[in-house]
């Protein structure tokens, strides 16, 4: 913390001492930016009768609130990230839905098409909470350019969707292509060594093979024939088209031109963005004669009080909502990571919090350390002793992300969340060759016969991976024994789902390892039936990351950079090379971030991503 502060405040100063430097201001207006920053109190946007909530599907969404270095460097590197959390999103849109003065919900996809972060359990929910929107009667209006399959699954539950007349639909289902390292690391004369536990455990293939084994072919053909299925399903009941059809037209015709997608009944219009802003303007009341629409963004909106939500209420009774997001790592980790210990403490300090009468732990993580893993279950389970703990499960949730489920009293999911992957493994490199080959030898004097086994100079000898053979199934023991004990489901049945297969949530809920389908909301309703709560409760969230004093020097900063006209610029997708390129960097930084004290991983395939 001392060293972010040393850099946070370095950074400020020289900002702020570049801004006056090149735009003249005065230590007196400097200073008055800074004061009105730290002071002034919003009362909150103006929202104005028969508005229209604008939603860009570009927009980052995340589980987690940023934390303040990362506003911080966003700010002063001048781009621009629109970002909310998915509870804000499902929020906002909620009490749009109970709001006299919204009149409608207008997705804007012009700009989304291959940049969504989301998988599709988010999406999933966000669709259910623009289905209750419209249940009301208010309109939802989608429009976009070109329209993946991500952006069309939320845009199918549009009134109206409209594509721009130069526009396309892409609906070519879905895949996955991942890719392996284990050419370019003989290449180099990188060995690998591995030892794992179950025979479908996907992760390590990148690293030893150069395509998919048979055992992790069939496993990922199963989960996207899942997620597809109930991709066409979802999108065939709002656009009017069997799963059939929409079957059809992804064998046959993949991308689909404006004429072409409205005659198969993918979109409604095709039309121009003045068009689309003539039919706003009728739908908000507005003047002809007005530049736009009545409007106010989705980020805008979420600023609107209303104390009926549960983040918003006050009440002594709390529901803390922690979320899991990222790789497990050993230790307290970084942004972006599951710390073990870290997330522990944070349990810890819940479970002794008497105004905390349950817990919902949020999990969008693919696993990573088997010992964190751990160290993060033993609290949970603790603190399930004392109140109740429901787990709802993400886009994904795997692995060790399944690990710290486990102790819970129920477990949601949506349909299309990766899940199960219970397997272990250990991965061990060694430079040998690439050594050898550039004139560098090593030499060894021990002591005992094991005592060099951790080195990188050689690899392991036969004897020595039976010894991380046997760490390896020992952990693996373990991990079906508390599926069996947490899930009371019998062992023999446990060890055939397990093997590391990877399910769908539907999938899961099939074989016992998920309670019930639903998102955050449920299992939210869930836990305040569980605790007795009623509506009389108030929503808490961690990690609590950011102190008033980050907030201050964030909102300072962004202060001063719109006084002096800095421009934020939008982050431009990246080209198709350059998407394999960060694919690779990828696969390289998760190898560095493996820091776990045994070697030892509950992890997903490496680079499983559906596209």
């Amino acid at each position: 913390m001392n060293n972010f502060l040393k850099q946070t405040v370095a950074s400020l100063v020289g900002t702020v001492l570049g801004l006056i430097i090149f735009s003249g201001i005065g230590t007196t207006t400097l200073l008055f930016l800074l004061f009105v920053a730290a002071s002034s109190k919003d009362p909150g946007p103006v929202v104005k009768d028969k508005s229209v909530v604008v939603f860009d599907l570009s927009m980052n969404i995340t589980d987690r609130e940023p934390t303040s270095s990362e506003v911080l460097q966003n700010t002063l590197s001048g781009v621009e990230q629109e970002r909310m959390t998915l509870r804000s999103v499902l929020d906002t849109i909620a009490k749009a839905k109970d709001d006299s003065r919204i009149v409608g919900i207008y997705l804007d996809a012009t700009r989304s098409s291959g940049t969504t972060n989301l998988g599709f359990a988010s999406l999933k929910e966000i669709r259910k909470a623009l289905e209750e929107f419209r249940a009301t009667g208010k309109k939802i209006i989608a429009y976009g350019m070109e329209w993946g399959e991500k952006e069309y699954y939320l845009s199918s539950v549009a009134d109206t969707v409209v594509v721009n007349p130069v526009g396309a639909v892409e609906i070519n289902g879905l895949s996955s292509q991942p890719m392996f390292l284990a050419g370019a690391l003989q290449k180099y004369g990188i060995g690998v060594q591995v030892v794992r536990a179950g025979k479908f455990k996907g992760a390590v293939e990148p690293l030893v093979l150069n395509k998919l084994s048979p055992e992790n072919r069939t496993q990922t053909q199963k989960l996207l024939d899942d997620v597809w299925g109930e991709w066409r399903t979802t999108v065939g009941k709002s656009r009017k088209i069997t799963p059939q059809q929409l079957q059809a037209i992804a064998d046959n015709q993949a991308l689909l031109e404006a004429p072409t997608a409205k005659t198969n009944g993918l979109v409604d219009q095709v039309a121009y963005p003045d068009q689309i802003v003539a039919d706003l303007k009728k739908l908000t009341d507005s003047d002809q004669d007005d530049k736009t629409f009545r409007k106010i963004n989705l980020t805008e909106y979420a600023a609107v009080p209303n104390k009926s939500l549960p983040v918003e209420r006050r009440a002594k009774n709390k529901i803390a909502v922690v979320y899991a997001e990222g790789e497990i790592v050993d230790g307290k980790g970084d942004t972006g990571q599951i710390g073990g210990d870290r997330f522990a403490a944070i349990f810890n300090k819940i479970r002794q919090d008497k105004n905390v009468k349950a817990v919902v732990l949020r999990i969008n993580s693919p696993g990573g350390s088997a010992t964190a893993s751990e160290v993060m279950q033993r609290e949970i389970k603790l603190t399930r002793q004392a109140k109740p703990v429901v787990v709802s499960m993400g886009d994904v949730a795997a692995s060790g992300g399944y690990w710290i489920a486990t102790d819970s009293n129920r477990i949601f999911a949506e349909p299309n969340t990766i899940t199960g992957s219970i397997g272990v493994f250990g991965v061990l490199l060694n430079g040998q060759k690439l050594a050898n080959d550039n004139g560098i030898t090593w030499d060894s004097v021990n002591t005992a016969r094991y005592a060099d086994s951790q080195t990188f100079a050689r690899p392991k000898s036969p004897q020595e991976l039976a010894l991380y053979q046997r760490s390896v199934n020992r952990i693996y023991d373990l991990f079906l024994n508390k599926v069996a004990q947490g899930r009371k489901l019998p062992a023999q049945k446990v060890a055939e789902i397990a093997q590391g297969k990877i399910w769908s949530g539907v999938a899961a809920k099939q074989i016992g390892l998920v309670d019930e389908i639903g998102g955050l909301n449920a299992a939210l309703e869930y836990a305040a039936k569980q605790a007795k709560l009623g509506e009389d409760w108030q929503l808490k969230e961690y990690p609590q990351e950011s102190t008033l004093g980050e907030r201050f020097f964030g909102r300072a900063v962004e202060e001063i950079s719109t006084a002096v006209g800095v421009k934020k610029t939008r982050t431009i997708p990246p080209n198709l090379f350059t998407a394999e390129f960060q694919k690779l960097q990828q696969e390289l930084a998760i190898l560095q971030r493996m820091n776990d004290p045994q070697g030892i991983y509950a992890r997903l395939p490496f680079n499983l991503k559906i596209e």
